[in-house]
């Protein structure tokens, strides 16, 4: 049986509302390249997504036993990350039916095959060491927003179908997920404007 966090760390998550905040944290030099997200934690003031999220699993030991399942890791999340930057550029995108069907085309035929595969072969509940990572969180993640897309994109994977279930029935995960949780709905045309004008100054 693999291993999971049954703990859970609070965190206080705030948005941006207005340009003025954004250029505030420029300002107090807590943004190191003028971008967001920003994780404030351990007296640090950490930038750029994927320094964040090593930090915090490595934090939390959700970053493997050693550099061999590290780089594994490294690798499953690099491709759920390429395929979650797709899904949330997909508000954004000004041919939305082309790009769905490009995001669609790509995590049936490129990505989720993978994830499919590496579960079956290994014959393991988590993907690296059957231990629960960030790797796992991550894939999740990618599912449920594929999901969100195309509710029957799991139609033709079993194995993520299963992986899917265990994953989402993990205590704090289950919370996580609940309605009324910290968890961000999809974006909608309101969050795109908010953005734009936050960023961009449109």
């Amino acid at each position: 049986m693999g291993t999971a966090p049954q703990s859970v760390t609070k965190f206080e998550e705030t948005y941006l509302e207005t340009r003025a905040q954004y250029l505030k944290l420029i300002e107090d030099g807590k943004l190191l390249f003028g971008q967001v997200p920003l994780v404030e934690m351990d007296g640090m003031n950490l930038v750029q997504t994927k320094a964040i999220l090593s930090y915090i699993a490595g934090k939390y030991n959700l970053y493997g036993k050693d550099l061999k399942e590290r780089v594994q890791i490294d690798m499953y999340t690099g491709g759920t990350m390429d395929l979650m930057d797709m899904i949330l550029l997909y508000p954004f995108s000004e041919q939305k039916e082309k790009q769905l069907a490009n995001i669609i085309e790509k995590a049936t035929t490129r990505y989720l095959p993978v994830y499919e595969k590496a579960l079956k072969q290994h014959g393991q509940e988590f993907l690296v060491g059957n231990h629960f990572s960030w790797a796992d969180v991550q894939l999740l993640e990618a599912i449920l927003m594929l999901e969100e897309k195309k509710p029957d994109i799991l139609a033709q994977f079993s194995q993520l179908q299963s992986f899917k279930r265990r994953t989402s029935n993990i205590p704090t995960i289950k919370k996580f997920l609940q309605p009324g949780s910290p968890r961000k709905p999809p974006p909608d045309d309101v969050y795109v404007a908010t953005v734009l004008k936050i960023l961009t100054n449109v």
